[in-house]
């Protein structure tokens, strides 16, 4: 396994994303516990989870109960796990996602998770997304308060603007730690943030790494899927599966990203944290460039 720093914590280069263990078409828990424990098995230090990542609407934080019972399940040193969780969203129970980033709901919202995961204080607290119904630094204020009172350890954001980071920083300092936005090899808009985030010294937490490499392709613009692109050919080539690839293609861009895939069974966590060990040449780097193509050497 190979690290990366979250502020003044090191963590897996690559994190588990626990959503899938909890929404629609989630694994009974006996798999998802056995999914949390694979990912610590194979060094994965961080796991990435939600309030709002649950089915029912009377489920609210489904999932950190879930990764509370797994760690306290878990036969080995938890110590050094550091749980990242998010509040500012809801899930009514139709399906739907909704928003709320008052600073009373912020900071009641974090209070109640640190209770569901066991914890004196969250060890990374993150606004899930912004509220276009508040003022973005009252929300951000939230988080400051939090950091204040020791409710958490460190804070983050999610789904935000450059101009929102840059904001978030001035408000909160060294205490904002990380940004987490959607980026992947079909999804790349987010490179602004990720260097700015590098820049600030932020962590960049993709969501979604694995957006557009499907079991057996990439899915290019047209919504069509074949294996004939650059990121199967090199997994061929690396006896690898293509997502192994798209994780350690997004570890090159920058040494502030640290993808926190998602899975559901054990198998899909081992693959993920192999990605941490694969090397990519800037060869292929280059012939990566070019998302859901054929490869132009083949």
């Amino acid at each position: 396994m190979r690290y990366r720093t979250i502020g003044d914590t090191t963590v897996s280069a690559i994190g588990l994303g626990a959503m899938p263990l909890s929404i629609e078409h989630r694994p009974d828990e006996a798999r998802a516990i056995a999914t949390v424990h694979a990912a610590l098995d194979a060094g994965i230090t961080l796991i990435d989870t939600a309030d709002s990542y649950h089915w029912h609407a009377d489920e609210t934080g489904h999932n950190e109960l879930l990764i509370a019972r797994a760690l306290a399940r878990y036969g080995g040193d938890t110590s050094d796990v550091l749980i990242a969780t998010k509040g500012g969203r809801g899930r009514p129970g139709d399906g739907s996602w909704t928003v709320t980033g008052s600073p009373a709901h912020l900071k009641r919202a974090a209070e109640v998770s640190a209770r569901r995961l066991g914890v004196d204080a969250i060890g990374l607290y993150q606004l899930h997304k912004p509220d276009p119904a508040v003022p973005w630094a009252e929300s951000v204020g939230a988080l400051r308060e939090l950091l204040d009172a020791g409710v958490i350890r460190a804070a983050g954001i999610s789904n935000v603007s450059t101009g929102q980071i840059r904001e978030a920083h001035e408000i909160l300092g060294d205490g904002l730690v990380s940004v987490q936005n959607r980026y992947s090899a079909a999804v790349r808009d987010g490179e602004p943030e990720v260097r700015l985030s590098a820049r600030l010294g932020l962590a960049f937490l993709p969501w979604s790494p694995l957006g557009g490499i499907s079991r057996s392709s990439l899915d290019g613009p047209s919504g069509q899927t074949s294996a004939d692109t650059a990121f199967h050919h090199i997994a061929a080539e690396h006896g690898v599966s293509p997502q192994q690839v798209a994780l350690a293609w997004l570890l090159a861009r920058s040494p502030a990203v640290i993808p926190v895939p998602g899975a559901s069974r054990p198998a899909s966590v081992r693959d993920s944290a192999r990605a941490a060990t694969l090397r990519l040449s800037a060869e292929e780097l280059t012939r990566l460039e070019a998302p859901g193509r054929p490869d132009a050497s083949s």
